[in-house]
């Protein structure tokens, strides 16, 4: 029986002791629940372990706000939907050989490949971001002035945090919802423009709408996130740039020299898809809305770049936006989230090491313990009630009062 190795009482690891939990109100009655379990000298706070919970969120930020001005220097002779496709294809094609090399080394440390029940959410996820998104956002902007739909883009995040907060009911407080705000405030000094023009209403609302697609598929990625980032990030790289490219052949592109679709590839596999591949990541540890708000900076990465490439004077709405960013940014890494909460019993398959939250047996079948370095297997968590600050990660999605 698959679920037999799960029947036996958790070990415990040397240097843990376990009690009863004092800080465990009584509306998480210990009957199912035997002990909290906490390591000797464990500081549980994500105080001194922040970073490495938030860098691959910054990272892909970084990389993606990177592809601006790079794609700036590639978009003089092609088409920007066909340079959408070659972008989001080379991230798909490099991701594809790093995925097949790594499986092909026996040795290499693997994450869990996506399953079956993973599919729905996957499919989502592409339909709306790799396909509606772009169609609706090629209509917007064939209707809207750039200025204006630059603008409309920083609805991205707002749809992103609000499907994760309100749909989804991923915890957040008014320091978050601040963070939030401060940064898509940045975002909008960076786009705007003294002059504005909406052009009429279909336009901006067809921008708008790509935006609620691509908050949709954000939500949906971070379901399937216990999965192989590179996987993922390599599926919807090929989905998308499938379909930005065969939108780019019906309006009557044509590639441009193999240089240039070379050199494009090469962006979109840095700038898209380690990009992606390290938001997954993050959606992994931080949760959707605090992913999408540190990846809502790539705008302002892309700017600065575009300044030191292009020999370009800042203006005055760049130190704006770069203030509000900072605030906004700074609000999320101070963020400190502590209380007594609950996990209940889980079964699922992701990389990990044996930390307070994956104390289990290893059966025969299973990979050796490899700790410091994350292995993968199918396990189990069981009832466990303690206390320590925690983002909504993918062990904690519990209810809050």
């Amino acid at each position: 029986m698959r679920s037999s190795k799960f029947t036996q009482r958790t070990p415990l690891v040397e240097n843990v002791r376990e009690f009863p939990s004092p800080r465990a109100p009584a509306k998480y009655p210990l009957t199912d629940v035997a002990f909290c379990r906490v390591a000797q000298g464990e500081n549980l706070s994500l105080r001194n372990n922040r970073l490495r919970v938030v860098w691959p969120a910054l990272a892909a930020a970084l990389l993606f706000g990177a592809s601006a001005p790079f794609a700036k220097l590639l978009v003089t002779d092609t088409a920007p939907q066909l340079l959408a496709g070659l972008l989001y294809l080379g991230s798909g094609v490099g991701l594809g050989l790093v995925w097949l090399r790594r499986r092909s080394h026996q040795n290499a440390q693997h994450e869990a490949s996506l399953k079956r029940r993973d599919v729905p959410w996957l499919a989502g996820a592409i339909t709306f971001g790799g396909a509606l998104g772009p169609v609706l956002l090629m209509i917007g902007l064939a209707r809207t002035p750039a200025a204006s739909a630059s603008l409309l883009l920083n609805f991205e995040g707002v749809f992103t945090a609000l499907l994760a907060w309100f749909v989804f009911h991923e915890n957040f407080d008014r320091r978050i919802a601040l963070g939030m705000l401060a940064i898509v405030a940045g975002g909008i000094a960076l786009s705007w423009q003294e002059r504005l023009s909406l052009g009429g209403i279909a336009g901006p609302l067809a921008v708008v709408g790509a935006c609620l697609c691509w908050g949709i598929d954000n939500n949906l990625t971070q379901r399937v996130s216990v999965g192989d980032p590179v996987q993922i990030a390599m599926i919807k790289g090929l989905a998308a740039g499938s379909v930005n490219t065969a939108l780019a052949f019906v309006l009557g592109a044509s590639l441009p020299a193999a240089p240039r679709v070379a050199g494009a590839m090469a962006v979109g596999f840095l700038s898209y898809g380690v990009s992606l591949a390290l938001f997954v990541l993050a959606l992994r540890r931080l949760g959707t809305a605090r992913t999408g708000a540190y990846f809502s900076t790539a705008p302002f990465v892309g700017a600065a770049l575009s300044l030191a490439i292009f020999r370009e004077r800042p203006a005055a709405l760049f130190i704006v936006a770069a203030v509000l960013m900072g605030v906004g940014v700074w609000l999320h890494l101070t963020e400190h989230h502590e209380h007594a909460h609950r996990h209940e019993s889980m079964d699922h398959e992701h990389a990990h090491v044996h930390d307070e939250h994956h104390q289990h047996l290893h059966t025969p079948d299973d990979p050796p313990v490899t700790d410091p370095v994350a292995h993968t297997h199918r396990h189990r968590h069981q009832p466990l009630v303690h206390s320590h600050a925690h983002y909504p990660d993918i062990h904690h999605r519990h209810p809050h009062d």
